[in-house]
């Protein structure tokens, strides 16, 4: 069992006040829990964005809750020393503050996750109360939102304007006063996710919007080299593990097909004291 202390909410925003980063990921399954845990990561987050990196949808928008529960567990089991967040996906709190309070609750319930983000700005603010009032740690959601990319006119970076930057800093000051415990900002300016960095109290992480937020978010998918359909402008490369695999996978191909694998150290043979009564046996069957 690892020795690592896990992360509480209190712990992350010390975090924030000592000007220490946070260094986290999406995870959407056991095996890449476990290797977060084993890199020491600060926090995970169990994304919608496992629309398109497990299941391959064309958006986070088909996400349902039995899925982003399935895939919470199985992270939770594999990274139980590590701070675990679950993503709310389109449609669990949208229409009401009751709904929104019973979906958060099963992530809590049926999943054991730390923490959940919810997407939006002001006019989330009446979900984001009402679920913290049910005892829940919750984390906004702000800049680029893919649940609602259709209505920035597709997967866009926000706060390039000074409107932009302005409805963008005033979502995030509404979010604060509601009692959110983190934001998250996505694919904006570090100008701008910089001012909001300061001006909170509580912290403030990126993905894709500079390095002067309070720590950095990025899909594993990405960073690792695994989802190819195409890879945002903030991401970086750390590994080629499509490569890897497909290099492998030839190689394993090309054996079978040659006769190469598997190989007299890839088989069981019987026990040396049966081994002489097989052609008996074989007999039997002519």
């Amino acid at each position: 069992m690892s020795d690592k202390k896990k992360h509480s909410i209190h712990t992350i925003q010390k975090m924030k006040a000592n000007g220490d980063k946070v260094a986290w990921l999406t995870a959407y399954d056991y095996p890449t829990a476990e290797f977060a845990e084993a890199a020491d990561l600060d926090m995970l987050l169990v994304g919608d964005s496992l629309g398109m990196c497990v299941y391959g949808y064309e958006g986070t928008v088909p996400v349902t809750m039995d899925q982003c529960i399935v895939h919470c567990e199985a992270v939770r089991r594999a990274a139980p020393n590590t701070f675990v967040m679950g993503d709310m996906p389109f449609m669990s709190y949208q229409v009401s503050d009751e709904d929104a309070v019973r979906d958060a609750g099963r992530f809590l319930k049926e999943a054991g996750v730390d923490a959940l983000k919810l997407e939006g700005g002001k006019r989330i603010i009446s979900r984001i109360k009402a679920i913290l009032d049910a005892g829940i740690v919750v984390c906004g959601h702000i800049g680029l939102t893919p649940q609602s990319s259709g209505q920035l006119g597709g997967h866009k970076a926000q706060g390039r304007t000074i409107a932009s930057a302005r409805a963008l800093i005033e979502d995030a000051l509404a979010i604060e006063d509601a009692g959110a415990q983190m934001l998250l900002l996505e694919a904006v300016p570090p100008e701008v996710a910089g001012f909001i960095t300061k001006k909170l109290s509580i912290p403030v992480f990126g993905i894709g919007a500079g390095p002067e937020t309070d720590g950095q978010l990025i899909i594993v998918s990405d960073i690792i080299g695994q989802f190819q359909a195409f890879t945002p402008k903030f991401v970086k490369k750390y590994a080629n593990v499509a490569q890897v695999v497909t290099d492998a996978m030839k190689a394993y191909v090309s054996e079978v097909r040659g006769g190469v694998f598997p190989a007299d150290e890839h088989c069981y043979h019987m026990l040396k004291a049966e081994i002489g009564d097989f052609p008996a046996l074989t007999k039997e069957f002519e």
